[in-house]
């Protein structure tokens, strides 16, 4: 029996896996004791990666419709000659830009890389990622705050933090290990801020039910009471910010009173929020999609890195402002997928960058793309329009996860080619295909993960690939050589060249991992970025910013802020109430297409897509517990649920979680203006008996 240690590509921890194989058959699976992700600890998701493509496993042969208008297996060779054939015809004859992907959080990242390298800089076309739909809200704040995407924190500091605010957080769902990370700290105060008494406001010290979308008020009124206490660091505000003045005249408009109106909380729950980060020894802010999808939510993240900034609590165990990423390999898509910015991070249009990036690749600059991606609204907008002729998905499942979903259902009918790519060919968006990649599961691939804490950890395959199967590399890669890009491809051949690649490209620059190996990673703690060549590891978990330098000009970290903007979409006399969404149970994953081959755990959750409803307006509106009834949207859409009556939502709030299709039939076309993540969580709607 065989044992090989491999990350599990769910969430955003990454954790570490223990496989024990015998005859090509996983016998067991343990969580890695020595691991510091997950010290031997696995939610029910992870521990269940053996079920991968054990109920529901396509066939390893390429589909392509016919005139019948049916998927048809045919050879890799003809497949790939198909698909070379029609993305050279498009790009001849509507240029590069007709061309679009979205790829995903979940694959490694020499994969990401490898698939820019083929869409972005051979065919000229736009490639974002699903995580546009979780993260882009934190990359943009962290941008503009730090100066670069630096998550600065380390998920120790979950147990040397004393004061714990979280945030549109609800780890014990979402994040089980990071909840067991907090359940190891004797000396903590939760604090739960959030519309909903989740879980985790349940199980916390201080829960606070604001109104939906209004913790923008609440930060910066907060900031207005800790400045009028002078509940401040000084020295670290002179050292190591700048523009606090201007923050401090913004937020001297929201008082106790206006803010009091605007969340639903009393003026002496202000005041005890704000002597909470007064008292504590080290303060620490999570946050993770109740703020980050939201129409202000760049801003809003910006609110809570200002607190931290203000206090003193960030670069210190214990504290920070810190982004809970959402999924496996987010962070490694947001630096090493040349999408947004240039593989390692940087700007398309700074010299610097691109000549250091065309040398790491042995390419010209012309060869590299000369522009950051569309993000994912605008591609589905130009398939409408006709623009977007060609768009190829790898890995995710937007028929059921874009908002307002239907839209995309319109948009591929207007394609002239639509690839799907996935490990299942009967998810919402494959069933659609015009072609159908199958590959294989993480199972049986090579490749690195970045997590939410920066650490890079290894991939390596479980089980060997049987006959005809490939990995979404080798899909790339033989595209790449069907699309004729011969020479282009010679530094790429496998997952490991790639990786060198990035290396490469990332010297110099924050996420500089120039120091890392391939075997450093094998069966090991995993390492965190930066890590230099030459740099030594003395110790497993480090944390960003202790010496108070930030990646801006200046070296300081600047205070972002706006005048808070009217909502955009409010509740109206046709659309009273408000839908929220988000997970619902640990079993559960996005869209439940990986999920539910994990028959426990399927066994907790209904079918039916079901949504959470407060007693008063069930009663009011004679909806009886398990009754069906309709849910109408701002949006034109409706859709049917079943009802569970609770109060852990506001009278005039219901709650969907988000893994059936029918959630996202009734969200809205509605985006952050930096980050143009969607708005997914304050949706106006009405409700009906049926």
């Amino acid at each position: 029996m065989k044992k090989v240690q491999s990350t599990c590509n769910v969430c955003s921890l990454a954790c570490n896996l223990d496989f024990y194989v015998e005859n090509e058959q996983i016998v067991k699976v343990l969580p890695t004791k020595t691991y510091p992700v997950n010290k031997g600890f696995s939610c029910i998701k992870g521990i269940s990666l053996d079920k991968q493509n054990t109920k529901f496993k396509p066939s390893p042969f390429p589909k392509i419709r016919n005139a019948q208008g049916e998927l048809q297996e045919v050879s890799w060779d003809e497949a790939y000659k198909y698909v070379a054939d029609k993305l050279l015809s498009i790009k001849e004859t509507y240029g590069g830009d007709s061309i679009a992907a979205i790829s995903t959080g979940q694959l490694p990242l020499e994969e990401m890389a490898l698939f820019s390298h083929v869409m972005r800089n051979f065919l000229r076309g736009h490639v974002d990622g699903n995580t546009r739909l979780c993260m882009a809200t934190s990359v943009v704040a962290h941008k503009q705050s730090f100066g670069f995407d630096a998550p600065p924190y380390t998920l120790n500091d979950f147990e040397l933090s004393d004061t714990i605010f979280l945030i549109g957080a609800n780890p014990i769902v979402t994040h089980p290990i990071i909840w067991d990370r907090i359940r190891r700290n004797p000396n903590k105060k939760v604090i739960v801020i959030d519309p909903r008494r989740s879980e985790t406001a349940q199980k916390s010290d201080y829960f606070y039910p604001i109104n939906g979308k209004s913790d923008i008020y609440l930060f910066y009124g907060l900031a207005n009471i800790l400045i009028e206490k002078d509940y401040l660091d000084h020295d670290y505000i002179e050292a190591h910010t700048e523009n606090f003045d201007g923050f401090k005249a913004l937020v001297s408009k929201y008082t106790p009173d206006v803010v009091a109106e605007q969340t639903g909380l009393s003026v002496d729950a202000l005041y005890e929020m704000a002597e909470l980060i007064h008292t504590g020894k080290n303060v620490s802010l999570w946050w993770t999609m109740g703020v980050n999808q939201g129409y202000e939510a760049v801003r809003t993240a910006q609110a809570i890195i200002n607190i931290a900034l203000m206090t003193g609590n960030i670069g210190r165990p214990g504290t920070g402002a810190n982004s809970i990423t959402g999924q496996c390999n987010a962070m490694g898509s947001r630096v090493f997928s040349n999408t947004a910015g240039l593989y390692g991070g940087g700007d398309y249009d700074n010299a610097v960058r691109r000549e250091a990036v065309c040398n790491a690749l042995q390419i010209t600059d012309e060869q590299l793309i000369n522009k950051p991606t569309l993000p994912y609204n605008a591609i589905i907008e130009k398939i409408h329009s006709g623009e977007i002729k060609a768009l190829w998905i790898v890995s995710t499942n937007p028929r059921h996860s874009w908002t307002n979903n239907a839209t995309f259902a319109e948009a591929i009918k207007k394609l002239d080619l639509f690839i799907v790519q996935d490990i299942y060919d009967d998810t919402h968006t494959s069933k659609d295909a015009g072609v159908f990649f199958p590959v294989v599961s993480g199972l049986k691939k090579v490749g690195t993960y970045i997590n939410t804490e920066r650490r890079l950890s290894a991939m390596r395959p479980v089980l060997a690939k049987e006959d005809n199967e490939k990995t979404d590399f080798e899909v790339f890669y033989e595209v790449g050589q069907a699309l004729g890009m011969g020479s282009l491809l010679g530094l790429w051949k496998t997952p490991q060249d790639t990786f060198e690649l990035m290396k490469k490209c990332s010297k110099g620059m924050p996420c500089d991992i120039t120091g890392v190996t391939y075997e450093a990673l094998d069966g090991t703690h995993g390492i965190q970025w930066p890590f230099r060549e030459g740099d030594v590891l003395t110790d497993d978990e480090r944390r960003l910013f202790e010496d108070g330098n930030y990646y801006t000009p200046s070296k300081k970290a600047k205070f972002v802020f706006d005048e808070i903007m009217e909502n955009p979409l409010p509740t109206t006399t046709e659309f009273p109430y408000i839908l929220n969404t988000g997970r619902d149970t640990v079993g559960q994953w996005h869209t439940q297409v990986r999920s539910r081959e994990i028959g426990v755990a399927s066994k907790t959750y209904a079918d039916q897509a079901y949504i959470y409803i407060h007693p008063t307006l069930a009663k009011e509106k004679g909806i009886e517990q398990n009754e069906i009834f309709e849910v109408a949207s701002i949006n034109g859409q409706s859709a049917r649920f079943a009802a569970r009556i609770t109060e852990n939502v506001s009278e005039n709030q219901l709650y969907a979680p988000m893994h059936y299709i029918e959630t996202n039939k009734l969200t809205p076309s509605l985006y952050d203006p930096f980050s143009k993540e969607p708005s997914y969580k304050t949706t106006p709607i009405n409700i009906y008996k049926i």
